[in-house]
């Protein structure tokens, strides 16, 4: 069961452990009845990247603040902000981009939640034509009481590129989804992410990429931290259709915990249908090198210096992979804050 059938109006919707792709993240388990709707909100200009300008969309408590679409042509920045003000409340929000080809998107979105106890679900949908470049960025920081689902549908078509990193601080129960319909020859999709946790928190990144024609291009990077009684849930799915000969796609997952209840859930996967074909996943779990914090403190660093600047190094390899200048000192500044 994806996001796409989750109605927050129907329990009967929630998935439980028994159903495969959410048997890490129980949603019924937290969420067994129908929240009442939230109520309306409103929503300042800015967010996290507001500095790098660029239009803005907005959605306050799953309403949109004018416009619930957007279509980008010749090299344009696109502010997304999903807002919400809520408490013990639930809302749903869908948007939706399409860009035209040729077209350069920066798209920044942010997942920002106040209040308490709300349950959020949001939807994307995004299609980019041959000849066409997005870049997505998306930063989630939420209260750590909070449910939230939130679900992108991407459509690459050949000659497309696509670009996403994610950074995740959890909640309750918080979920990322990237669903990927990759369109083969001259494609190129690199997907990255990060998860932050402390505390009791969960963060769940989920993505599955199909390729279905000749010769296309997946990279895929996410590492993750995990300190007191969090845990992070990594499933990746890499999907090679008959008929997508010469496919290279890669996956890695790496992740620390640095705490004795912390807790990390992997499950990366190949399903190759195809001949001739480059494909490969890595998976590691572990802790912070004690050597190396041994060395450090022996140079006059605390020992929470050293673990901050170890974790910061474990993780700043993704951030750097982040081709747009200021995106990318963006995105290091606001990690940099939460380590």
């Amino acid at each position: 069961m994806s996001a796409a059938v989750l109605n927050l109006n129907d329990p009967a919707t929630f998935p439980s452990r028994r159903v495969e792709a959410w048997k890490y993240s129980d949603l019924r388990r937290v969420l067994r009845e129908a929240p009442e709707p939230s109520p309306d909100a409103s929503v300042a200009p800015g967010g996290p990247f507001a500095a790098l300008g660029g239009e803005e969309m907005a959605f306050a408590n799953g309403r949109a603040v004018g416009a619930d679409a957007f279509v980008a042509s010749g090299e344009q920045t696109l502010r997304l902000r999903f807002v919400s003000e809520a408490t013990n409340t639930g809302h749903s929000a869908a948007a939706r981009i399409a860009v035209k080809p040729g077209a350069k998107l920066l798209l920044l979105e942010s997942h920002e939640g106040s209040g308490a106890g709300y349950v959020a679900h949001n939807r994307l949908d995004i299609d980019i034509p041959a000849g066409a470049e997005v870049t997505r960025v998306v930063l989630v920081e939420e209260p750590e009481d909070a449910i939230s689902v939130a679900e992108a549908r991407v459509a690459v078509a050949p000659g497309g590129t696509f670009r996403q990193t994610t950074l995740l601080t959890g909640a309750k129960l918080q979920r990322q989804e990237t669903h990927l319909t990759h369109g083969g020859q001259g494609t190129d999709v690199r997907m990255d992410g990060v998860y932050l946790l402390t505390g009791a928190r969960h963060a769940d990144m989920t993505s599955v990429v199909s390729h279905s024609g000749l010769n296309g291009v997946t990279s895929q990077l996410t590492k993750g931290v995990v300190r007191d009684q969090a845990r992070g849930v990594f499933q990746g799915k890499i999907i090679v259709q008959r008929g997508a000969d010469g496919t290279d796609a890669r996956m890695g997952h790496h992740a620390l915990i640095l705490s004795e209840r912390g807790e990390v859930d992997a499950k990366p996967e190949l399903e190759i249908y195809a001949d001739d074909v480059q494909c490969a996943h890595g998976n590691t779990v572990g802790a912070l090198d004690e050597s190396a914090l041994f060395y450090m403190q022996q140079r006059g660093l605390s020992a929470d210096e050293a673990r901050a600047l170890l974790v910061q190094a474990f993780l700043i390899e993704v951030v750097d992979r982040i081709d747009h200048e200021g995106a990318r000192e963006r995105v290091r500044e606001w990690l940099e804050a939460r380590l």
